[in-house]
């Protein structure tokens, strides 16, 4: 996909003509999506029907191996222009039972403006990021805030500000990694109370550079990003050094990835999209450390014309694959029925 930017550049008044014919086109939901045969995708959620997971863009683990998602309640964050500021009166916050579906509780409601990154602790607690409001939050598993973090929609790029902040991924000592984001291509990394101890990174395609570095997680005290816009993903020490790039994972964006802490696995996934005008679907791929790829479905096995954009992914101890569908506005789970 990097090659792709050139032609960005210069296409991207006529892409803007043509791309109006593709956003005219009737996505269906609840069309099954092609796994392979290690895979089957069960019949879940069961959530109510006044309830609909609009644009779940973070989704976690909690330490009960209940599901947690993060959405904007079918907000949408227009193609041009800025975020709208109205705040979200739903709540955002879906905690849902790993096996039935069903919703065991929800909150989140009068806070947010525009949901995005979502990563769960040891403790159990819950830690988001809105690009509206350019914050970082942690709260209770209950929905009780912790810790918040920069300017209530004032962007910015030193120690106190976020610019459309991404992501976050928590180290077994309590201190964390905020991707800032959109707006400012860089990694930070916080104390566990909330206080900034470094940052790296800048807008580009060399080593420890990025083009929106767009989600993160924790393997073998090394931190994996997800380096969107530049295909690839980028791995490093706790302290910031760069130690290897993964680039033969996926030649389309990178969105989001997690860690198999216990099988030493990445489970990431991507997005084959026309200039950001036309999703052409996603891939579910399942690689080693060094970004071989043991495993891959989803669109590689024909659901071009079933386009999906799966935002973010989490696993469960039992390798169960659970994704956020921002296209369909549907969270979907993946049974595993083979033995790893």
């Amino acid at each position: 996909m990097r090659w792709l930017k050139t032609i960005f550049y210069l296409f991207v008044p006529l892409t803007m003509v043509i791309g109006v014919s593709y956003l005219l086109q009737e996505v269906k939901n609840n069309d099954a999506v092609r796994t392979d045969p290690g895979y089957k995708q069960a019949k879940w959620p069961a959530l109510p029907a006044a309830v609909t997971p609009g644009k779940p863009t973070g989704i976690g683990i909690d330490t009960n191996q209940n599901i947690v998602v993060f959405h904007r309640a079918g907000k949408e964050w227009p193609l041009l222009g800025s975020i709208p500021k109205d705040i979200i009166k739903d709540n955002t916050i879906l905690i849902i039972h790993n096996k039935t579906g069903e919703l065991l509780s929800s909150w989140g409601s009068g806070i947010f403006i525009m949901p995005h990154g979502l990563a769960t602790d040891n403790k159990n607690n819950i830690w988001v990021t809105d690009i509206g409001l350019h914050q970082v939050f942690k709260f209770t598993h209950d929905g009780q805030l912790l810790l918040k973090l920069g300017e209530a929609g004032i962007p910015g790029k030193d120690s106190l500000h976020f610019n459309k902040p991404t992501d976050i991924a928590i180290a077994n000592d309590g201190s964390f990694f905020v991707s800032d984001g959109y707006g400012n291509s860089r990694i930070m990394k916080f104390s566990p109370e909330g206080k900034f101890l470094f940052e790296w990174g800048s807008k580009g395609m060399q080593q420890g550079a990025f083009d929106i570095p767009h989600g993160l997680c924790i393997l073998n005290n090394q931190l994996y990003v997800a380096d969107r816009e530049n295909a690839r993903i980028q791995v490093f020490d706790l302290n910031g050094k760069f130690i290897r790039e993964l680039s033969s994972v996926s030649d389309a964006d990178i969105c989001a990835l997690t860690a198999d802490t216990l099988k030493n696995k990445l489970y990431t996934v991507d997005d084959l999209n026309f200039m950001k005008l036309k999703h052409r679907g996603s891939d579910i791929i399942v690689s080693d450390t060094i970004g071989i790829a043991l495993n891959r479905f989803g669109r590689s096995n024909g659901t071009q014309d079933q386009p999906c954009w799966f935002h973010d992914i989490a696993i469960d101890k039992e390798q169960n694959i659970f994704v956020g569908d921002i296209l369909k506005n549907q969270i979907l789970k993946f049974e595993r029925i083979t033995k790893p």
